[in-house]
């Protein structure tokens, strides 16, 4: 048995393994949508395919070094202080890496995990967990049960400043997570209530050890974690630099519209009217033969109404909150948006769907 590999420790609901055969028939017959990964898990090559998500472009198959998610599981064991024998709940899509990232800290670092259905709402039992992980609608819909939680991180998508102010009193740590495939899931937390030490308000994200960071020519994120990438990582993300280890999120470089010259960034402008709208929506470009693109609105519902009228009264009452050019020049209902399996909106795919 590679104890470096499967700690002796570790249980899957409730069930132990004496060496790594075991652990591989028991996902064949109960997970077969792990087997490939459990076995190259132990294999000589050390690479482990995975799945990107395809929220920021098409989905595509990346091999990454078993030493990197090994070094990646470590630094997050390390930051919550979680040790052999710590309870976790595993409520994650098992094809992509933040829910094959919860299973690889479990394995290594022997800790007793419960795996429930990867659903909107997941099954928390009444007993005392020591950290999970779980996308946004997952947390806005297990409020009353995340007393139940220690320490809890939160990836997939923003977490909207309504959630924020559910939460903030909670005695769960929660923190939001940056990360993507290519850096082995999270390089850095933000605390996102009281209990993890939210200051302030804004979301400032802290790498974990021995990660730094920086900024290219666009003003978006440079990642050096020796650790857990053998090459730096150049992301799409436009961020505020506050020093090597910390920066705040402002928003996706390649959403940026381009609108007669003013660069609008939609995701700062979605922030604003979220406090307006309550179903899913974004923002994005169409063609424009004057201002060359116009932003416009896609909202996810199935009755129409006058949404333009509210956000121009809104101006008219809040000038210096929404600007005159942050309002969109049309907007598009949408029965349904497309999304990735992990519950994200994939933009460009539902802005097809409804402009061509």
């Amino acid at each position: 048995m590679k104890t470096s590999l499967l700690h002796p420790k570790f249980k899957w609901n409730d069930r132990s393994f004496l060496h790594e055969d075991d652990l591989i028939q028991f996902v064949d017959a109960c997970y077969p949508e792990l087997s490939d990964f459990v076995t190259e898990w132990f294999s000589e090559s050390g690479l482990i395919r995975i799945k990107t998500s395809g929220s920021t472009g098409v989905p595509k198959e990346i091999s990454l070094k078993r030493e990197h998610m090994i070094n990646s599981a470590k630094a997050t064991a390390s930051f919550f202080a979680l040790n052999e024998g710590a309870k976790v709940l595993h409520c994650l899509p098992l094809g992509y890496i933040a829910g094959r990232m919860m299973l690889v800290r479990a394995m290594i670092k022997g800790w007793e995990m419960d795996m429930v259905e990867a659903s909107g709402t997941p099954e928390i039992r009444d007993i005392r967990y020591d950290f999970s992980a779980m996308v946004p609608l997952q947390v806005q819909n297990s409020l009353e049960k995340l007393g139940n939680i220690g320490a809890l991180i939160v990836g997939g998508g923003a977490v909207s400043d309504e959630l924020k102010e559910r939460i903030t009193d909670l005695k769960t740590k929660i923190y939001a997570t940056y990360g993507m495939t290519e850096t082995v899931t999270h390089v850095a937390l933000a605390p996102l209530n009281k209990a993890s030490g939210l200051e302030g308000g804004k979301t400032v994200y802290k790498a974990l050890p021995n990660i730094n960071f920086s900024r290219d020519s666009r003003s978006c994120l440079v990642i050096d974690a020796p650790d857990i990438c053998a090459d730096q990582v150049v992301s799409n993300d436009i961020v505020k630099l506050i020093s090597p280890s910390s920066f705040q999120w402002i928003a996706r470089h390649d959403h940026v519209i381009n609108s007669g010259g003013i660069k609008l960034m939609p995701e700062l402008i979605e922030k604003k009217l979220s406090k307006l709208i309550h179903v899913p929506f974004f923002l994005g470009p169409e063609k424009d033969e004057r201002l060359g693109e116009q932003m416009v609105l896609f909202v996810e519902s199935d009755q129409e109404y006058d949404l333009l009228s509210v956000l121009k009264s809104y101006h008219e009452e809040r000038p210096r909150i929404l600007l005159k050019f942050e309002i969109p020049r049309k907007v598009y209902f949408v029965n349904s948006f497309i999304y990735t399996e992990t519950g994200k909106i994939q933009r460009e795919q539902t802005m097809k769907k409804v402009l061509n």
